[in-house]
């Protein structure tokens, strides 16, 4: 089979390796669709492990079933996560599954920019989710991203009639735009460096686009009665949006940090205006539970999150050094998905 083996953001070679042979348990399940998440050009966070086979956000059909199989068949059509937790650890029995130990050791074998992946037992038992018939393997790519997104607004307690900051419209912030609106954001101000992404950010709902260089607190004030942000999201991982975020945020209001920085990155933070005097909440999310799977792939089946029309390109395996130029360039793309099978 042809897998795509990451050497580094701008060295991607296809090779040829033999199919994965699967175990008691487990599955074997060929990729139709496979997204390239931003996380993928994180060349700082890989690089020293490199060579890899990346690609998490994908769906399939089964092709093979490893004995013990009940629940799945093959020619089911999955979408699988790579990363699932325990449930039965400190860590998963207080609800925070995504920082589980065994949650950052599994994964997929040998990465979802490959035809064929092996799905290891534990995966089939806690993150191999049927998609219906109405779903495309497409959008079904979009349920792991979604699921982060649902995360992150579930702990940080969104709540309806409120303001919101989005601070960076790619994926990830179109995504929170969508599902505040859903949620029932009284106002949503999105900010991006690309007039692209502006674009793309009104179309999915947000009330007002404004290029992130031309923005400041005062902006949302003037938009918002005088008041900050309740809640500001950060999907961009440059140290200056975080200290945008941090001066956007209105008295007990939440400021969720959602994206990655580069390597190193430090900001200072005023002790006295954010947590003595404001009681301002600063946290982070990262990855999606079992359930918050489950609710992407519920919300992406009903329509009431518009994914299909945030996918902008689709490119064939031999194709990921285009993809990964779109994602890591960020200006005219939004969800470049591969298909592995052309």
């Amino acid at each position: 089979m042809r897998v795509a083996v990451y050497y580094s953001n701008k060295d991607i070679r296809i090779e040829e390796r033999p199919k994965p042979r699967i175990g008691e348990g487990e599955l074997l399940v060929k990729v139709e669709a496979s997204g390239i998440c931003g996380t993928d050009c994180l060349e700082w966070y890989r690089i020293n492990r490199v060579p890899l086979v990346l690609g998490h956000e994908i769906a399939g059909v089964i092709v093979e079933v490893g004995k013990g199989v009940r629940r799945l068949k093959a020619g089911d059509r999955v979408s699988v996560s790579h990363h699932v937790p325990c449930g039965e650890c400190r860590f998963c029995l207080d609800g925070h599954e995504t920082v589980c130990d065994m949650l950052r050791k599994t994964n997929f074998d040998p990465g979802g920019f490959s035809e064929y992946v092996r799905i290891p037992k534990i995966n089939v038992e806690k993150g191999t989710y049927l998609i219906p018939k109405s779903v495309s393997f497409e959008e079904a790519t979009f349920i792991e991203p979604l699921a982060c997104v649902i995360r992150g607004q579930r702990l940080m307690r969104f709540s309806k009639g409120k303001t919101v900051l989005v601070i960076g419209s790619g994926i990830s912030g179109l995504l929170h735009i969508q599902l505040a609106r859903l949620n029932g954001a009284k106002r949503i101000v999105a900010t991006d460096l690309v007039e692209y992404r502006l674009k793309a950010a009104q179309k999915f709902g947000t009330d007002y686009a404004i290029k992130a260089n031309e923005y400041s607190p005062e902006t949302f004030k003037d938009l918002n009665g005088g008041y900050l942000a309740d809640f500001v999201i950060i999907s961009a991982g440059a140290t200056s949006a975080i200290e945008q975020g941090l001066k956007s945020v209105e008295r007990s209001g939440t400021i969720l940090v959602f994206a990655a920085t580069d390597k190193g990155a430090e900001i200072p933070i005023s002790i006295n205006d954010i947590f003595w005097r404001n009681e301002v909440t600063i946290m982070s999310s990262y990855a999606g539970s079992p359930q918050d799977h489950i609710e992407a792939l519920k919300l992406i089946r009903s329509k009431k999150i518009n994914v299909y029309d945030m996918i902008t390109h689709r490119l064939g395996l031999a194709e990921i050094q285009e993809g990964f130029r779109l994602v890591g360039e960020a200006r005219e793309s939004i969800k470049v998905i591969l298909e592995p099978g052309r």
